[in-house]
Formats: structure tokens, sequence, C-alpha cells
């Protein structure tokens, strides 16, 4: 009998960017995936060639990053049942806030499939100082929706420790997961050769301090607290005019940024890169990264910065405290802590020699926990456990066809 799993988030970039491996791992097992996502979302960018060679079904569905987008997340909770109702899929495999919430509902929509439901949770929105709303109202809906889950994943500490607190479905299973899993092969230290190479590429001459941010441009990412600690180092009379922060993203703050660099007069210090497919030789070119997001789940765009021996400079949040140690293998400051940011930067710049080689080894030491043979091995567990549910309930089933045989015969 042919296996299929559906695999539901709100971006069709998702897939390509954090499930490859578990995709493969799937296929590897002999299943049948099937992809359900917004693929007019993000905008900016399509994936979709990328995931006709991943060798998956895509199925387009109206499906909203806001939970708040009640009409088009309806209508997308109908055309997930309706894929769970024509295709033979066993188990459902949710990502995303919103993509959790609809896979588990639809799971729970089609009590006679006997759908295993996996839900990974990259963050929850009730993340320790958030705000007061978050835990009235994200905790209630983790928790109940926790009822309908039959492996939950979480990637961080924080998280963990919050999840082990719910009420899973019967005999339900909670794993951690040390992020998506790095490729030390392409994320790692590059030659004094390959860096001149790449800066040069980028017209960054040796003389500049470039400094890389990775992440869409919304609020959430806070690019906005390093263009306020660039503009505050100048009133300090410091001088900037080494210095290019450049950021690769894309999305609807951009206009945001564009005018924030207008007004702070950083227009010789900024570059907006856009959406960019070459992450490794961008981070190749940098001294250092900045990634201030408010919150984060994780934050593999950190860790893959650091796999390459590149400093961080990050906000204090769950995800970048299963990971940075301030003073060893970047700083750490508060998401809106502008003097913070710029002592940093700072600092950073000042390094000696010696000192940043150190540093850069600090970097690459501190991420060996998260490499993909971990994350890897761990997801096989996950799937061998999910197989195993497939099977129970496939033999329930079989079971309750047969009672019912026997007792209509008598």
């Amino acid at each position: 009998m042919e296996k299929h799993i559906l695999i539901l988030t709100t971006t069709n970039d998702f897939l390509g960017k954090f499930e490859q491996e578990n995709v493969r791992i799937l296929q590897q097992r002999g299943y049948v995936v099937h992809y359900a996502t917004n693929i007019h979302e993000p905008h900016y960018f399509s994936d979709l060639e990328r995931l006709h060679k991943m060798h998956v079904i895509v199925h387009p569905i109206e499906i909203a990053r806001s939970p708040f987008m009640i009409q088009d997340n309806q209508k997308a909770l109908r055309q997930i049942v309706g894929l769970l109702q024509k295709y033979p899929i066993q188990a459902i495999h949710c990502h995303t806030p919103v993509g959790g919430l609809l896979g588990r509902l639809a799971g729970r929509l089609c009590p006679g499939k006997n759908i295993v439901v996996l839900y990974t949770a990259h963050g929850f929105h009730f993340y320790r100082n958030a705000p007061f709303i978050n835990h009235l109202v994200y905790y209630r809906v983790e928790k109940l929706l926790a009822r309908y889950t039959d492996i939950l994943i979480v990637i961080n500490e924080e998280d963990y420790r919050s999840a082990r607190k719910f009420r899973l479905k019967k005999n339900g299973s909670l794993y951690k997961l040390p992020g998506v899993g790095l490729d030390r092969q392409i994320f790692r230290p590059v030659s004094q050769q390959e860096r001149k190479t790449l800066r040069d590429r980028l017209g960054i001459g040796d003389e500049i301090f470039f400094l890389l941010s990775i992440g869409e441009l919304n609020e959430n990412k806070n690019h906005r607290v390093v263009l306020e600690a660039l503009a505050r180092l100048r009133r300090m009379h410091k001088d900037i005019s080494a210095i290019r922060y450049g950021i690769c993203g894309d999305g609807f703050f951009r206009q945001h940024m564009e005018r924030w660099i207008a007004e702070m007069g950083l227009e010789d210090n900024v570059i907006l890169y856009g959406h960019r497919t070459d992450i490794p030789q961008m981070i190749g070119c940098a001294d250092a990264t900045v990634f201030p997001s408010k919150r984060e789940g994780l934050g593999m765009a950190g860790l893959e910065s650091l796999a390459m021996g590149i400093p961080v400079i990050a906000s204090d949040n769950r995800g970048s405290r299963e990971y940075m140690e301030h003073g060893k293998n970047g700083f750490v400051y508060r998401y809106d802590d502008i003097d913070g940011f710029a002592q940093g930067i700072e600092a950073m710049k000042k390094l000696c020699p010696q000192k940043r080689k150190r540093m850069a080894a600090c970097c690459v030491a501190s991420v060996k926990p998260f490499d993909q043979e971990y994350a890897s091995a761990l997801m096989r567990r996950v799937y061998t456990d999910m197989e195993r549910r497939i099977e129970a309930e496939a033999y329930e089933k079989d079971k309750q066809g047969r009672d019912q045989y026997h007792y209509g015969r008598v």
C-alpha cells in the first residue's frame, strides 16, 4: 500500500528553506509527500521550481499568516479537509502557527481517517516577556490544540518546558529538536582568499567593516535598532564612514526601511540587498552578523553565521539563549537596547586579529550540538514513532471492521 503524508505551512518557501532533509527522510521511507501552502506568499519570491525538483505534490491553499484573517483561513481549512478526504493521507505534519492551528483542526474534523498529527512549533507566541494578550490567547489555543496532537516537536528549552505542561492526545509524544540541522559542508569557515574574492564581488574593500543581517523585513526582525545604533555612534562622534551594514531579505517593511535610512542619513552605510539565494557567500564576506529579533524560536541564520566562524551581535531571546555566550562567540543585548548594539558594533570593529581568531574558533565550537546529523537522527526517531502510530491506527480500524462483520453475521 502506498504511503502518503501531508506537510502544511503558510509560505511556499518554508519547505525548501527548512524541511528539505525531512522530505528526503520521508521519501527514503517510501512516502509520497504532499505539500499544502499559499503559493503566493511571500509575494516577492516563489519556490515552486525547487519544490518541483524535490518531487513533492504541491497543493495551493488560501492559508494566511495571520490567524485573524478568518475568511481566508476558513477557506483554507475546508481545502485541507478536502485534501485529507481525497488522498490516502495517513499523517499530517504541520508547521507555523496558523499551519499548526488548521492542520490539527483538520485532523480533528476527519475522525474516520485516523490521521496521525505532528506539529513542529518553531516558537510559541507566549514566550517569556511576551505581551499579556499573547499568554491570554495563544497559550490557551496551544493548550487546547495539544489534545489533538499525536507528536509535538519544539526547538528550544523554554518552549520545551511550556510544552511539558500540555496534555497531548492519548499516548502523545514530545520531542525537543536542535533546529532543522546545520549543513556544515555548506556553512563552514572560508579561507582568506575566498573571503577576498567574495568581498571584491560585492565591492566591499579591505578597509570596510562589513555587518550583515539576514531576515525578512518586518517588525519582529527589528532591523531598525541597528540603524539607530549606527546613528547613535555618529552622534557620539564615532567615525562610521568605513562601516557597511547589509541586509539580505525582503518584505512589507521595505518602504519603512528605506524611509528610516534616509531620515537617519545612512544612505552611504546601509545596503538593502533584497532576497538572496547565496547566503553562505554573503556570510563569508562579513566581519560580523547582527540578529536583533524581538523573538526567535531558534534563529538558524545566527547558527549559520557562527558555523562559518563569523561572530554574532544578537538580541536576547529564547532562541539566541540556546547558543549565544556574551563575549565568547559575540555579544548579546536586549532587542531595544540601542546603546548596547552600538557598543557591540564598536567592540566588534575594534577586535585585534588575535582576539578575532579566538572568537571565530569559539563560534564554530558553539554550534556543534546543532549539526544536521543530530537533527536528522532525532527526526528519524520521530517518523518511526509516527509510523508506529499509523500501524496502530490501521490495526484498530481493521479490528473494528472485523468485529462489525462478525456481529453482523451473528
